[in-house]
């Protein structure tokens, strides 16, 4: 494809998906008329429309389908896949909400692989009405490998400088020893080596965060990290990635913020999504709010790009109008930059 093209799911269509999509729509039309990028949004119709005419927005997509995106395609469309217009109540998880949710994902995911579009950039979903649909994931990761057909996929986190990636996301804390082994920590330093590289950057050195206090405290407070992390390290050192650790969680994102690194490795979910939502966040003191999120959610290791709001469906604000788009604007250009390192 002449310029990089890129399929938005619209997630949950009673969260701020649609508004979020629109917005983002609207603020990116002039570099979609200049030509440095083209759109395929892909939600219902409906909802959409709501979120224009909620927004006063001009509507900027044109209606296709799936089969009518060829190489030459342009500008921004939008694919329909709610064509029965379900009804869908504003802020509430619902079957019918996951099932368009759904389909989204997967008409996104086959234009992917046909190579239709790029990459694909995902919008917020409930996992709730996911499974309300029948659809039984317990995210966007698992659904996605599940659709691709990949294994062992990894979660990346980006806003700014600050890229994490993790070796576990959603399971509970009593499983994660168990699953920190040393044929994953590899798999997630090697995909994270090779996202740092699309990105252009050229030093590539990662940490790896401790599981336990202090690193284990010379095995005082559990030997994971002196038993399983440490001789991984050294043996991925020896296939020479730049590689660090395993550093105590309570500082390495603190030197990842400094810059000492490039990337941290985080051993469980919240490990790694706190220190990164806790600096993307924007919160507005008077009102106590979230007024916008800064950050991008990444899944490497599959046979696609994609990338993701690092929010949610936020449905205590769904249908006022003032969901922010920045985190989607980043995930898209994110998207780009991935999807033109892929091609070469």
């Amino acid at each position: 494809m002449s310029r990089p093209r890129i399929a938005i799911t619209s997630g949950d269509p009673a969260g701020i998906g649609p508004e979020i999509m629109a917005r983002a729509a609207s603020v990116l039309a002039p570099r979609i008329a200049a030509g440095d990028l083209s759109l395929v949004l892909i939600g219902s119709a409906a909802k959409h429309r709501a979120a224009v005419a909620l927004l006063g927005l001009d509507d900027v997509a044109v209606t296709v389908t799936p089969d009518a995106i060829g190489p030459d395609t342009a500008g921004i469309s939008f694919v329909d896949v709610d064509p029965d217009r379900l009804h869908v109540p504003v802020g509430q998880s619902t079957a019918e909400g996951g099932r368009i949710a759904y389909d989204a994902i997967d008409t996104a995911v086959r234009l992917a692989m046909d190579g239709k579009v790029g990459a694909i950039c995902t919008g917020p979903i409930s996992k709730e009405a996911l499974n309300f649909a029948g659809h039984h994931y317990s995210g966007h990761t698992e659904l996605l490998a599940d659709l691709t057909g990949a294994r062992d996929s990894v979660m990346l986190l980006v806003h700014g400088n600050m890229r994490v990636s993790h070796v576990t996301t959603h399971v509970a804390l009593q499983d994660v020893p168990r699953r920190v082994t040393p044929e994953r920590i590899g798999r997630v330093v090697t995909l994270t080596d090779e996202a740092l590289r699309a990105l252009g950057v050229e030093r590539r050195k990662i940490a790896v965060a401790a599981l336990n206090p202090h690193a284990g405290e010379g095995g005082l407070f559990g030997r994971q990290d002196i038993d399983v992390t440490e001789p991984t390290i050294g043996a991925l050192r020896d296939q020479g990635f730049n590689v660090e650790g395993p550093v105590p969680g309570d500082t390495v994102f603190v030197k990842l913020r400094a810059k000492q690194f490039d990337a941290v490795v985080a051993m469980y979910h919240d490990q790694g999504h706190i220190p990164v939502k806790l600096l993307g966040f924007s919160v507005d003191e008077a009102t106590g709010r979230w007024e916008a999120l800064s950050g991008v959610n990444v899944t490497l290791g599959l046979p696609i790009v994609r990338t993701s709001v690092d929010h949610g469906t936020a449905f205590d604000i769904a249908g006022k109008g003032i969901a922010s788009e920045t985190s989607l604007i980043e995930a898209i250009d994110l998207a780009v930059a991935f999807a033109r390192a892929r091609k070469g």
